[in-house]
């Protein structure tokens, strides 16, 4: 099964965030309540961004697509997970290796130029106000939301199928909890340098260019909240990106830890623990950071627990 052209290959061997034994039940339970935090967190805010008449505005119109990709991509992770901490042998098939690689590749692509978008959105709103729903208008919104989910599906049928193009000659062992590109290359027998190469770009223009967009949008937000005189006009000013700034903080700070290393100082333990908090822990604070933090979404919690029926338009 671990020797021959890759196809003869017909499943893989998960090693888990840890192969110790005693400390399986224990995972499980861990990421048991994370996964469960992480869905009725992200089905909240599609729920109150879908149904609350004062929350169709574009900032949430992308917060409900961020809870959307923060939702698939736990799910393309987790549930596979959790069965593996149960399971004595820890098996993936090669398609649903290949089908969990891609659609991790889809949903982590979307959420980098989904948080792009909302930097955009918060720049329109705090340096041009007047021009906001003009600038970014409905059918605005709808563009660049399209966009992002096709792109993320051409890069994830690029990268997965360069990375499913190599061969497996010693093992089928993946030092990882996931099907993730770098584990899967480490295990290659044959000439792995054009698919990492494809990797490497991917990962880096990606990263480049949304950041290009983050900062640049940043950059002009806090300039114009120092041209506020009124301290709390700035404050106010403020408030309305302080979420989206830790949620790109955290999201940013991991993947450039995690992609941007070069090749020979890769530890895939310490890739482990960084993926273990971008594909599962990040997704469950988003909906916390942007919850707690933002009243507009904490008066319509208030208002859809007083009346959820006339929330949802039955009475």
């Amino acid at each position: 099964m671990a020797s021959g052209n890759l196809t003869h290959l017909t499943e893989f061997i998960l090693r888990g965030v840890s192969d110790h034994p005693d400390l399986q039940m224990p995972l499980f339970f861990v990421f048991l309540v994370i996964y469960g935090l992480t869905v009725a967190g992200n089905l909240g805010i599609i729920t109150l961004t879908s149904v609350d008449s004062q929350l169709q505005t574009p900032m949430y119109f992308f917060l409900r697509h961020l809870a959307i990709i923060n939702l698939g991509d736990s799910t393309v992770i987790a549930p596979k997970m959790l069965v593996n901490f149960l399971a004595s042998k820890k098996t993936i098939s090669y398609y649903g290796c290949a089908a969990q690689l891609g659609g991790f590749l889809v949903f982590i692509v979307g959420e980098i130029f989904m948080l792009a978008a909302m930097a955009y959105d918060r720049y329109v709103a705090i340096c041009n106000p007047l021009l906001y729903m003009v600038v970014v208008s409905p059918q605005i919104c709808l563009l660049l939301v399209s966009l992002t989910y096709l792109y993320s599906l051409t890069t994830a049928l690029t990268v997965s199928s360069c990375v499913f193009s190599v061969s497996y000659c010693s093992s089928n062992v993946i030092n990882h909890f996931y099907c993730d590109t770098v584990p899967l290359l480490a295990l290659s027998c044959s000439d792995a340098y054009i698919p990492e190469t494809v990797v490497f770009a991917f990962s880096g223009t990606n990263l480049f260019f949304s950041m290009i967009i983050v900062l640049t949008s940043y950059f002009h937000i806090v300039l114009a909240i120092l041209r506020i005189r009124s301290s709390e006009g700035r404050r106010k000013a403020f408030s309305t990106c302080a979420s989206h700034m830790m949620a790109v903080t955290v999201f940013y700070g991991t993947l450039l830890f995690m992609y941007l290393q070069p090749r020979t100082n890769h530890s895939l333990d310490t890739d482990k623990m960084a993926s273990v908090f971008y594909t599962l822990v990040i997704p469950m604070l988003n909906p916390l950071i942007y919850s707690l933090r933002n009243k507009d979404v904490k008066d319509a919690f208030k208002r859809f627990l007083k009346s959820p029926c006339q929330a949802f338009k039955l009475v």
